[in-house]
């Protein structure tokens, strides 16, 4: 359960990101309140999360997850550069959320 809030708390974070680039500095009021809800949201579930994910992995996995989907999120979204070096650099994060899945599955204690 706690890989899913994990998960959970991650792609909230990709909703926040772009909230806030749809708040406009926070001054639309609908889409400033619906940022706020959804990072207090992300960070509820990321404490969830931490409850029982070491520290290190869970912070590092939740920012991985955001930046990717926020990147993504801001190529489809707002035209923003498909170049392959990006994609090449969004890739290794992915990568490295998975290894750092692994790793930690692999830790005995």
């Amino acid at each position: 359960m706690p890989w899913i809030y994990l998960a959970l708390a991650g792609l909230l974070e990709i909703g926040w990101a772009v909230g806030l680039k749809y708040s406009d500095g926070f001054s639309k009021p609908i889409a400033s309140v619906v940022t706020i809800i959804t990072m207090i949201a992300s960070f509820t579930l990321l404490s969830f999360a931490l409850r029982s994910i070491p520290l290190g992995t869970g912070y590092a996995v939740w920012t991985g997850i955001g930046a990717v989907g926020t990147a993504i999120a801001g190529m489809v979204l707002f035209s923003e550069s498909r170049d392959l070096v990006r994609l090449l650099c969004i890739a290794l994060i992915v990568v490295g959320i998975i290894g750092l899945k692994f790793t930690l599955a692999a830790d005995p204690n």
